[in-house]
């Protein structure tokens, strides 16, 4: 809870669950449009694989990245997310980006901002990965309170996880092609 690691993918994979289970036969279109009212993040989760998402997240665009791995840390706090939105500190004139020329690198997180002043133990951690050497990306993760560095290697995650201060707590985790139910849909 309050981590910004899995309402929405576990919101997604309950949906595609219940379809199989309940031999319902619902389209993944059908299934997007399902999922777009329980949460803006739902729907990618639904579509199954790396996407490109615009609008409020109903636009999806397939996209190939490259293998990655991630050192996930867990702040001690929990996030709420309705109130990070409702802060009056939340800017909402980022300049969309298109695709092309789409990068994961010409992103960020507009959220990112408003919980690292809000929660000191959040920015604590993201500062820390972003000091690592051979990180491609260090970011927070949804809305909080999570932060990930991302790694082109196992080797090189595991390396960064081995430094963690005490006082911090975390895990490595491989980056996924394709939600392991993507296929139980057409």
């Amino acid at each position: 809870m309050g981590g910004g690691l899995g309402g929405s993918s576990d919101a997604a994979t309950t949906l595609l669950a219940l379809n199989q289970l309940w031999e319902l036969k619902l389209s993944r279109e059908q299934l997007l449009e399902s999922g777009l009212q329980l949460g803006a993040d739902v729907p990618v989760f639904i579509f199954g694989q790396n996407a490109f998402a615009e609008g409020i997240g109903e636009k999806l665009v397939p996209i190939e990245l490259l293998p990655a791995w991630y050192l996930v840390l867990i702040p001690p706090v929990q996030v709420s997310t309705a109130e990070v939105f409702a802060s009056k500190e939340l800017t909402r004139n980022t300049i969309p980006i298109k695709i092309p020329p789409f990068s994961v690198w010409h992103g960020h997180n507009d959220l990112e901002l408003v919980v690292c002043r809000t929660y000191p133990e959040v920015a604590r951690c993201l500062e820390w990965l972003k000091r690592l050497e051979n990180t491609t990306i260090a970011a927070m993760s949804g809305s909080g309170a999570c932060v990930f560095a991302e790694f082109a290697t196992e080797l090189a995650a595991q390396t960064a996880f081995a430094q963690i201060p005490d006082d911090m707590n975390g895990f490595v985790a491989k980056g996924l092609d394709c939600h392991p139910m993507h296929k139980s849909v057409e």
